[in-house]
């Protein structure tokens, strides 16, 4: 997403060459992002506010810039309730840290500095200590430790504030040159993204009502400034003549993709409007990004709200080990002094780790059903309704298309994507019309089963029934049970072999780093990467367990900071790139580690391709290094192809080994992973083409006050792509955060579109031979060259054809 988060892995899920491997059918994630507008009728103060400035003799890892951030979550498992998201507290389990590795680290050093000041309007109760703010110090890396949300709104409005005086003075002295607008226009929108990208990730993972406030609050500011820098007119027009100069030829391809990149988007930015539709415009801005932050707020309030007690063991019946401690766990943290595993009572929530065990394994039928409907009318009712504030966003996107000349937001979207809506939709056809019968045959399969197993339910299966009666198939089948296969994958064993995968593929080495960097909660685990000669190219955060109190759902990565020469710390070597990697995982219970289902690995490399795009760029130039500038249906190849490695049988077995006895998963049960890899391929299927066919039907066709309503839409598209009809009161949609709170809007078919670049990206290995070293690092190696090295300098297209030498 754009302006948001790349995100994850899965057929069901987000973007993914393969079928997501177990669980099963329902639900929708969360994303975020914010906005809104605020006018200052209190007398304004204004106050000196020194920026510190570190010397230009140490390389540094400052944050990313350009446009407004986003993130790439992951998509919404299809079937399944694999959603790249999981959530868990706990406290952090990996391998201790060696003190040479924590007394080593790079720059841990104070650089030397100086400063200076700009005036910052803040009022009285704010002016106190902001010359001490932390936000408007620079930094090597955002000091999360310290910052609260008192800091929020003086700081944003300091650094607001010296931005303006920036870019007046870029208007006044713009030409068309490299060094007089490029370069100063990407210290602007990195000095933004630095600041703004720290709150807005805390806000993610560290949510409060006091943060929120702040945010809300200044956030319209935020939005009036990057409109103003998007609609710039000198910018715009100085773009223009680069484009138009007789030196346009010679330009290397990522700096002519930043111009053509620069100038669609000022048009989409509304630069190209007369002054009353611009006004029009930017106050529908303003209102989208107010509605999307409400909407993920709501969401995560829903999600936190529900909590099933229970006190009779015969209720939780059928709950794997793993789901009663956590339950018990949580009944600890919400007051029950006294709860144990063993004897109660135990708190059922909708994070992802207790509703995901209920509905594969409760047997108490009744309580499966109580909390799928809890599920699937999350932010539908009473003060946390999401429909209005869908309707809204979906008549003000409808708008803003029109103003900017087109038919709607579809086309939109697609301005900038590989695919048109046409593409799109006949892509999404044609993997329903493959899918559907053998979804049907998924759903016949499971009555017969559920028959023989004396259920008595088996003739009227209801959604409550499908995820446990596909577990109990599968593990007859394919004589696999996910829990039981749990202290095989520790969080430890499974990054070491993440780790190693890396290095044979890519030549790199990947090492902890704890205590470079401030981090926000004590679970979150630093790593450096360093090139074969032991060099430092990027660092990443790992958070990795669910915080369901203050840590939105789901799985992610996002940037911290972006590689590039512009913002280069000691004037040669260009700044290297920081990630963010987030997921939602069952946290330690008891005394034991992190103990994962085989999707939750599924979902850490993919959220680790995603990083690995981001780190591994050898592009300079910082608008188009990375995944900046990579076309948004493109942009989940790296995450899906690193799921491929989940079933190749040596890096299995690396990741696989019991967290007790060392023993290696047994060969047999690896060759029933692999039999198992497309079960109920069909259903899976369709339930990702439900979301995407149903996200762009909103985006194209649907009148807001129409004669049809968001969930008759949602109907209508469930009959070509549901075999099994939603409730009546299904309003998963008002919890669909991806298309309305994060950055998938008329771009949730991308997932699938990425499917076939991925899929045929891993085929080079196989076609290779997967078991030859050689060949997988040599393959690896132009992979990395191409694939992740490239950025968004070049289109997606040449950037695979360079790869693969062929189109997909």
């Amino acid at each position: 997403m754009r302006s948001g988060w790349i995100l994850t892995v899965y057929y069901p899920p987000a973007r993914i060459p393969h079928l997501s491997f177990t669980q099963f059918l329902v639900m929708p994630l969360l994303l975020l992002s914010m906005a809104t507008r605020f006018s200052l009728s209190r007398s304004i103060h204004f106050q000196p506010v020194c920026f510190v400035k570190p010397s230009l003799t140490k390389p540094h890892f400052p944050s990313y810039p350009y446009s407004y951030l986003k993130s790439r979550p992951c998509p919404l498992w299809s079937s399944s309730f694999s959603l790249c998201l999981l959530r868990s507290r706990a406290r952090s389990q990996y391998h201790p840290i060696p003190k040479s590795v924590r007394t080593k680290a790079v720059h841990r050093s104070t650089p030397s500095v100086r400063s200076f000041c700009v005036s910052a309007s803040s009022t009285p109760a704010e002016m106190v200590d902001t010359e001490n703010n932390p936000l408007l110090k620079e930094f090597y890396f955002p000091p999360f430790d310290l910052i609260e949300a008192k800091h929020v709104r003086p700081g944003i409005r300091a650094l607001l504030k010296q931005l303006e005086s920036d870019l007046e003075e870029l208007e006044r002295t713009v030409e068309p040159t490299w060094p007089k607008l490029v370069e100063p226009l990407e210290r602007i929108v990195d000095k933004l993204a630095v600041v703004w990208g720290a709150v807005s990730h805390l806000k993610s993972v560290k949510d409060n009502a006091d943060l929120r406030s702040a945010i809300e609050e200044v956030q319209p500011e935020k939005v009036a400034f990057e409109l103003k820098l998007g609609q710039s007119k000198p910018i715009y027009n100085a773009f223009k003549a680069i484009r138009e100069s007789p030196e346009w030829g010679v330009l290397s391809d990522a700096r002519k993709r930043i111009v053509e990149a620069q100038i669609k988007e000022a048009v989409l930015n509304g630069v190209a409007l007369e002054d009353d539709k611009r006004e029009e415009f930017n106050k529908i801005e303003q209102e989208l990004a107010k509605l999307s932050q409400k909407f993920g707020e709501n969401v995560l309030d829903a999600t936190k709200k529900f909590e099933k007690l229970i006190t009779d063991k015969i209720d939780i019946e059928g709950l794997p080990a793993t789901a009663i401690g956590l339950a018990a766990q949580t009944a600890v943290s919400k007051g029950h002094e006294n709860a144990t595993a063993e004897n109660g009572p135990w708190i059922i929530t909708l994070d992802a780790p207790s509703f995901m065990a209920v509905m594969q394994h409760a047997k108490n039928r009744t309580l499966r059903e109580e909390v799928y409907r809890a599920y699937i009318s999350r932010a539908s009712s009473g003060e946390l309704d999401n429909t209005a504030i869908i309707n809204n966003i979906l008549k003000l996107r409808s708008e803003k298309a029109k103003l900017l000349g087109y038919n709607n937001y579809a086309e939109v979207s697609m301005a900038t994507k590989m695919a048109t809506v046409e593409k799109a939709e006949e892509l999404l056809e044609k993997l329903r019309s493959a899918s559907w019968n053998p979804a049907v045959q998924d759903l016949e399969d499971l009555k017969l089963f559920s028959k023989s197993q004396g259920a008595p339910e088996a003739d009227s299966l209801n959604h409550w029934d499908i995820s446990f009666w596909s577990e109990r198939l599968r593990e007859s089948k394919y004589e696999i049970n996910e829990e039981e296969l749990r202290p095989y994958f520790s969080l430890p064993k499974v990054m070491d072999g993440l780790f190693s995968l890396a290095n044979k593929l890519f030549g790199v080495n990947i090492e902890p780093a704890d205590g470079l960097a401030p981090v926000w909660n004590n679970d979150v685990r630093f790593f450096r990467v360093n090139d074969s000669s032991g060099s430092p190219i990027a660092c990443f955060y790992f958070d990795p367990y669910s915080r369901p109190s203050e840590k939105r759902g789901g799985a992610w990565m996002d940037e911290v900071v972006g590689r590039s020469r512009v913002l280069s710390q000691d004037g040669s070597s260009p700044r290297l790139p920081v990630a963010h990697m987030v997921c939602n995982q069952m946290p330690p219970v008891g005394d034991k580690p992190s103990l994962m289902t085989f999707y939750e690995v599924e979902t850490v490399f993919h959220e680790f391709g995603h990083a690995l795009q981001h780190m591994l760029t050898k592009q300079d130039e910082g608008l188009v290094a990375g995944i900046r500038n990579v076309e948004w249906d493109a942009v989940e190849l790296p995450s899906q192809f690193m799921e491929n490695w989940c079933y190749h049988r040596d890096t299995l077995m690396s990741i696989g080994k019991h967290y007790e006895t060392g023993e290696s998963i047994p060969d047999d049960i690896y060759k029933k992973l692999l039999a198992a890899r497309t079960f109920r391929a069909g259903s899976l299927s369709l339930r990702q083409l439900r979301f995407a066919t149903l996200d762009l039907e909103l985006h194209t066709k649907y009148v807001p006050g129409g004669p049809e309503s968001i969930f008759d839409v949602d109907r209508r598209v469930c009959e070509r792509t549901q075999v099994l009809p939603p409730l009546p009161e299904d309003k998963f949609l008002c919890s669909f955060s991806h298309i309305f709170a994060g950055g998938y809007a008329a771009g949730y078919y991308s997932y699938k579109w990425a499917e076939v670049l991925s899929a045929d990206a891993f085929s080079a290995f196989e076609d290779g031979g997967l078991n030859n070293d050689e060949a997988v690092k040599e393959t690896g190696h132009r992979f990395r060259e191409t694939i992740l090295a490239l950025g968004g300098g070049k289109a997606p297209l040449e950037v695979f054809v360079a790869f693969r030498g062929r189109e997909p």
